[in-house]
């Protein structure tokens, strides 16, 4: 999963090209997995966690799965191989994207005492090349310096900006400590934990940034405020444009002009393997992807996606929406509903159901109609087996931003990344309250052992019900109907949204 930042892709001039990587096999001969129920119970969690084990194992090999690394296509090849042996054709969307690499990076508070400091270099921040850049902290009288006069007409040339999390984008106080003369900025979380932060793109006017906690934010700020403290900030960094790519596959049965569209993203930071965020939500569509592979007789069309550089900004569900709006529209419209899975093994889970019925957080976006009535199919699942859940916020943090931007419906399911678990919620799934769901979460330590297997399993068995219930009928959510199982449109047409069948 993204760090908050803007929606708007920051890929490079992208190609639009779907290269075929290569014609399936025959399709599996398994037994007909024909309903939803035969589906969550042919999705076991072990299998789920055989792929994780594989993606740990490339990670291991390769050091990370971040874009445009041989980690991220060997975590490619071995999607399309088993989705291959399943019977599917798969096929790569390439486009460029933004790459960074850091050589090597530091922050140490120099005087009055001599100590390295834990932080966290922002995604997108330029570097400060092989030099470090050395200051005494200055904060602005606003702490959070969103605005020029938030540092009332102080000169910062030389210094370093120490400023608060809240109100503004991280580009924003790096932008404003820049205008004041800044050399480079320490942003300091306002709630307990690390701050692992993104400026949202490639930016001209801002400082060399990195992010502390809330606790040593506070520490430097207090002790600044006795008297000079000085700091070294080191960030030697590559940033260049490399191509990478989406995997795609979909379901030979089903109608064309009725797509379900299942996706997660396959890329993790450049920071570690990446098996929580987003391995999990990958593997889990892989297994119901080759379940699915087994029915006879589908209804809708399910394209699968595992999406490639949303660590860096959405950057392949942006290109490929993108790409449908510029050379495709009805291809666009044809999708009835997306679902994403993004994190869906976090070690201090929620079961969170995105509230596409604003019933608990207001969207940042207009949310298009039908997206309720998907959140529907994963909370009366849930209900149906007595499984709590709650609403976690829709909010454009993950690969279904660039589909309710484009009119498509969409809902999904989430475990929870750098939020804090609340006493309600503990009492409703267990784990610590105040402790992020994942304290892992975009660090070297998101790893097999990070994953919580019941929340695992609980979330895969959601995801193959959720995607063969709307395999088989998506009328609820855009009133398109079949005859039986046949595939083909009802012959009495589409029914008004809502509307239930006499017979």
């Amino acid at each position: 999963m993204r760090t908050p930042r803007r929606a708007a892709t920051t890929a490079a001039v992208a190609t639009a090209a779907l290269a075929l990587t290569t014609a399936a096999a025959s399709p599996a001969a398994a037994g007909n997995i024909n309903n939803p129920k035969k589906m969550t119970r042919a999705i076991t969690t072990e299998n789920v966690m055989d792929h994780l084990e594989t993606f740990q194992d490339i990670a291991d090999e390769h050091g990370d799965r971040g874009a445009g690394t041989p980690g991220y296509e060997a975590s490619a090849r071995y999607v399309e191989q088993t989705l291959q042996e399943a019977g599917y054709e798969t096929e790569r969307q390439y486009f460029d994207f933004f790459y960074e690499e850091i050589s090597a990076e530091s922050l140490s508070e120099v005087s009055p005492d001599a100590r390295d400091l834990e932080h966290a270099p922002m995604s997108y921040s330029p570097g400060t090349g092989t030099t470090p850049v050395t200051g005494t902290l200055a904060g602005p009288q606003t702490v959070t310096g969103c605005e020029i006069g938030d540092y009332a007409g102080a000169d910062l040339t030389g210094q370093i900006a120490l400023v608060s999390r809240g109100v503004c984008s991280f580009a924003q106080k790096s932008q404003v400590a820049n205008e004041a003369g800044a050399e480079a900025a320490i942003i300091y979380n306002n709630v307990d934990g690390a701050l692992n932060g993104t400026l949202g793109e490639v930016l001209d006017d801002v400082v060399p940034t990195t992010g502390v906690s809330q606790a040593l934010g506070q520490e430097l700020a207090a002790k600044a405020a006795d008297g000079p403290v000085e700091v070294s900030f080191l960030l030697d960094k590559t940033q260049e444009v490399r191509e990478t790519f989406n995997v795609i596959a979909e379901t030979e049965a089903g109608r064309d002009d009725n797509v379900v569209m299942v996706g997660a993203h396959l890329d993790g930071v450049h920071d570690g393997p990446g098996i929580n965020d987003n391995a999990s939500g990958s593997a889990g569509i892989l297994e119901t992807a080759v379940q699915l592979g087994k029915a006879k007789k589908l209804n809708n069309k399910v394209r699968f996606a595992w999406w490639g550089a949303e660590e860096l900004g959405l950057v392949g569900s942006d290109h490929y929406v993108e790409d449908l709006v510029a050379n495709e529209p009805e291809a666009l419209a044809d999708i009835a509903t997306y679902l994403n899975f993004d994190m869906i093994g976090s070690p201090n889970h929620i079961i969170g159901v995105y509230d596409a019925d604003e019933s608990t957080y207001e969207a940042p976006v207009e949310v298009p109609e039908g997206s309720a009535a998907t959140e529907e199919v994963f909370t009366d699942y849930f209900d149906g087996i007595d499984q709590p859940w709650v609403d976690t916020e829709f909010s454009g943090r993950s690969d279904y931003s660039a589909f309710i931007a484009n009119g498509v419906p969409a809902s999904g399911l989430f475990t929870g990344a750098d939020g804090v678990k609340t006493e309600e919620q503990a009492a409703l799934f267990g784990g610590e309250a105040g402790v992020t769901y994942d304290p892992n979460y975009h660090t070297p330590q998101d790893d097999i052992s990070n994953i919580d297997v019941e929340a695992l399993g609980t979330m895969s068995d959601a995801i193959g019900w959720a995607t063969m219930s709307l395999a088989l009928d998506t009328s609820e959510i855009n009133g398109k109907r079949s005859a039986g199982k046949s595939g083909k449109p009802h012959p009495k047409g589409p029914r008004p949204v809502g509307e239930q069948d006499a017979a």
